[in-house]
């Protein structure tokens, strides 16, 4: 007999795992359809990027989004890039009410950061595992201008000045779409410039909810440490109309790091996106859990 041949239970038991994923491609026959030529954008965090084999999985799905019709656009966070650099350089930071200041010392680190060396690690996976990436800052065809943040602590009337953090002013799509068009997947840096060309660092949930608005995006999917949006009992929700997660916010039972999140969503909508999505990054391919099943893997909005 030939070495290679399996056994009977060894090719009765491959068989019904070929058989289970044969039915998973089945069940995704509609949500393919679903989602085929619309525009994903998919927010993934600093976090994430430490564990190499996780960054692997995460550049295989994008990559799968791709070849399956969608077109995925990336934008990325490095806020534990960032403040390792800090720490290296030995440049330290000042805080205001509890937020950090961004000097220009610090802007040009988060820049280099970024721009530099986690986007293009991000690009190098995507394309290792066979997609065709760019990298791209907000800077790139003057894509987002951005404007001083000045967010108001609880309590306070005035804003605070936090030095070179900004916030979307306006997002120019052209270079994007011509991206899009040529089938080649956009990384994007939360970097931007203003009307003055001062350089400023832009959160990346707001930056991705940006540029998901004036993409008019099907979904924007933000990539956290959370499952996504938790009720009282602390269970998952997996859908969330707006009216009732304003509710929560309201109630307090959505606080702390989630309302930004859920706000990020919020003013996704607004710019016409039609659903957004908080999952856990850290689930091995969350984003095809989400995209192409029925429970889907995080919350919903819309």
């Amino acid at each position: 007999m030939d070495m290679m041949t399996p056994k009977p239970e060894e090719r009765k038991q491959a068989l019904v795992r070929f058989r289970q994923t044969a039915r998973t491609l089945v069940e995704a026959l509609p949500r393919l359809l679903e989602y085929d030529q619309q525009i994903i954008v998919v927010k993934y965090g600093g976090n994430a990027m430490g564990d190499e084999e996780a960054s692997l999985d995460f550049a295989r799905d994008i990559v799968l989004l791709e070849q399956s019709g969608m077109k995925p656009v990336v934008v990325h966070g490095g806020g534990p890039q960032i403040s390792d650099m800090l720490k290296r350089l030995d440049i330290k930071s000042e805080f205001k009410d509890g937020l950090r200041v961004t000097d220009k010392a610090t802007v040009e680190v988060a820049e280099m950061v970024l721009s530099g060396s986690v986007n293009k690690q991000l690009v190098d996976m995507i394309n290792k595992v066979g997609g065709k990436a760019i990298g791209l800052s907000g800077k790139d065809g003057a894509m987002v201008m951005a404007e001083k943040h000045m967010p108001k602590p609880k309590g306070r009337k005035k804003g605070v000045d936090l030095g070179f953090v900004g916030q979307p002013a306006k997002v120019n799509t052209h270079v994007l779409n011509k991206i899009i068009q040529s089938e080649i997947i956009p990384v994007i840096a939360p970097i931007a410039t203003s009307k003055q060309g001062d350089t400023y660092n832009v959160n990346a949930d707001t930056f991705a909810g940006a540029i998901a608005g004036a993409l008019q995006a099907k979904r924007l999917l933000l990539l956290t440490d959370v499952s996504g949006v938790m009720n009282k009992q602390k269970e998952l929700i997996h859908k969330l109309s707006r009216e009732d997660a304003s509710n929560m916010i309201k109630r307090g039972v959505i606080s702390g790091g989630m309302i930004p999140k859920v706000e990020t969503c919020f003013y996704a909508l607004d710019q016409g996106v039609e659903a957004a999505v908080i999952l856990d990054g850290k689930v091995p391919h969350a984003l095809l859990l989400e995209l192409f099943t029925e429970l889907g893997a995080g919350t919903l909005i819309s």
